[in-house]
């Protein structure tokens, strides 16, 4: 899957030693842009931290997988970044969930228009 926004907060990297071994990850807080804005944690593993290089306020196209787990009687879900493209300087371009991008133009309801421009 793909998702697009941009980088509202950058978290503290963690890190630490399991039974494989050293790890660190670091998420980041993903803003989608459009009528309705959502938030989204992206999660980065290991070198790829330091590959993508992702800072506050840039315009990003991550490509994600989606996990649940269960623990504990309790469902806990991450949105795991395994390509992160950056899409131009902070501020600039539209971002958001690729999904959407096929929906047509409704800004305008005007009876001027005899096309019918309603998306259903």
């Amino acid at each position: 899957m793909e998702i697009s926004g941009k980088i509202v907060q950058v978290m503290p990297e963690i890190n630490g030693t399991g039974r494989n071994g050293q790890w660190r990850k670091q998420e980041y807080i993903l803003e989608t842009e459009g009528n309705y804005p959502k938030k989204v944690c992206l999660v980065v593993w290991g070198d790829g931290i330091d590959q993508f290089a992702v800072k506050q306020g840039d315009q990003v196209n991550a490509f994600i997988d989606i996990e649940s787990r269960e623990y504990n009687g309790r469902w806990y879900t991450d949105v795991k970044a395994w390509k992160i493209e950056k899409s131009g300087s902070a501020g600039s371009g539209t971002a958001q969930v690729s999904s959407t991008d096929n929906m047509p133009d409704v800004s305008s309801f005007s009876d001027e228009n005899a096309e019918d421009i309603l998306p259903f």
